[in-house]
């Protein structure tokens, strides 16, 4: 099996649009409205060019895709200054799989913790959506603010703090 994570680029703005689309028109069925939902291939290409957007491929087709934006590209009225993952998607093709798993995971670790040393990250979801806040809970996130988007749709935010192994050891030493 051919699989990799890359860093998208502008030229992958179609493809990963059409991903997001996909995954969610479920959520549109449930009444869940994400602003991306709204949106067009030219701001995913922006995003592209501002963000790092990431997508798991499988034999070169995109099967999920997530989105850093950094606390020095975000809005002044932002929740925290950590990393913030949006526009989180699996192909419903590739759906319990583990694709999504993998590509936060990828994210997390290799993105954030390994190569930028960030502290944490946050991510945002709607309030209503029936097990998204659950799952990422049990992926140790913590819920921490509530906002409502601009399309009414309540939101809660989430935050998981790393650890390094040297302040996990440093702190059972002491």
């Amino acid at each position: 099996m051919s699989q990799s994570v890359q860093v998208a680029k502008p030229e992958d703005a179609e493809e990963i649009f059409a991903l997001l689309q996909r995954a969610y028109a479920t959520l549109l069925a449930q009444d869940i409205h994400f602003t991306i939902t709204q949106g067009n291939v030219s701001q995913v290409r922006q995003t592209i060019e501002r963000e790092t957007v990431l997508v798991l491929r499988k034999w070169q087709r995109a099967v999920a895709t997530v989105t850093v934006r950094f606390p020095w590209t975000q809005e002044a009225n932002a929740p925290s200054q950590l990393p913030f993952i949006h526009w989180f998607a699996v192909d419903p093709d590739f759906k319990g799989q583990g694709y999504g798993r993998e590509i936060i995971s990828w994210a997390e670790d290799r993105l954030l913790k390994e190569t930028l040393k960030a502290p944490g990250v946050y991510l945002a979801t709607a309030v209503k959506h029936p097990w998204l806040s659950e799952l990422y809970q049990r992926r140790g996130y913590q819920p921490f603010y509530h906002r409502t988007n601009p399309l009414g749709e309540a939101l809660v935010f989430l935050k998981k703090e790393f650890h390094s192994d040297a302040s996990s050891d440093m702190a059972r030493s002491a």
